[in-house]
């Protein structure tokens, strides 16, 4: 997932705008414009920060005169009444900046969170974990970046990059055969292919074409262990449907290799983080 600055920029400044318009009007009235103060970061709950560097750049695009030190490292895990970090400059730029630099901040800190339990869930096991395309429209690059400063790993970055083929595309040509055909024949890039099996019988077809990876959709724990059997190391197995916190664990003893889950990023509840202003 590429997290540059080209690419991030764009991003930020999007929701800036969205959220400045053609100013901040509160703050422009109340506040002289020679006004400064200094913040300080605060984790409100226990969790793995994420997108420190995100709330650095959102401050810098406001003025690039405001300073932001953080004392911790994007992955890190932080405790509850920690303070992470400190902003300092025009008071116009910190009260314009604060909303926008936080959302990010939380969004991404509470996807990073969720997704280090996962992975500490299946830690007995070899399973990965991988993140989804349930993103959020337009932030799939810092909620991708986010899965993978939690410990996780990131699935294709979008349709472009990767093969998935589904059932809807299973059914639409009429079998896993002749969709796997139709690829290898029209990709002159040879992008990976996954192709997703609802059944052990689709498992057994998918395996005599030696796609990249075999996508298990819903099965239960017995089809699981089962379809891990027949596999039996030939292609690697991705399991997906329905995955939870609660029940990570337990696919992963089947012995598949990767989990992916949606849950990551598309209902994330966001890490409690504060920025308090003053003058020391």
């Amino acid at each position: 997932m590429d997290t540059s600055l080209d690419r991030l920029t764009p991003i930020i400044q999007r929701a800036l705008d969205e959220d400045l318009g053609d100013g901040d009007v509160t703050t422009l009235c109340t506040i002289p414009e020679d006004a400064t103060l200094k913040g300080h970061f605060i984790a409100k709950a226990d969790g793995v920060i994420a997108g420190l560097e995100v709330a650095h750049l959102t401050f810098a695009l406001i003025d690039q005169r405001v300073q932001v030190e953080f004392t911790i490292h994007d992955g890190d895990r932080v405790a509850k009444g920690q303070v992470l970090g400190t902003v300092n400059g025009s008071t116009r730029a910190l009260l314009s900046g604060e909303r926008t630099a936080l959302n990010f901040l939380q969004r991404m800190s509470g996807i990073a969170t969720l997704t280090n339990q996962f992975v500490e869930a299946v830690k007995p096991y070899k399973a990965v974990i991988l993140d989804t395309r349930k993103t959020a429209p337009g932030l799939r690059a810092l909620d991708k970046w986010a899965v993978k400063l939690g410990g996780g790993q990131n699935h294709r970055s979008g349709l472009f990059d990767m093969v998935l083929i589904k059932n809807n595309h299973i059914t639409a040509v009429g079998s896993i055969t002749a969709a796997i055909k139709r690829v290898r024949n029209c990709d002159d890039r040879h992008r990976p292919i996954e192709v997703e099996v609802r059944t052990l019988d689709e498992l057994r077809e998918a395996l005599a074409l030696q796609p990249d990876r075999i996508l298990l959709d819903n099965m239960n724990l017995d089809q699981m262990r089962e379809a891990v059997q027949i596999a039996a190391g030939r292609v690697p197995l991705e399991a997906s449907g329905n995955v939870t916190l609660k029940t990570v664990n337990a696919i992963a003893s089947t012995g598949v290799g990767f989990i992916s889950s949606g849950a990551l990023t598309h209902s994330v509840r966001a890490l409690d983080i504060s920025l308090t202003l003053g003058h020391g």
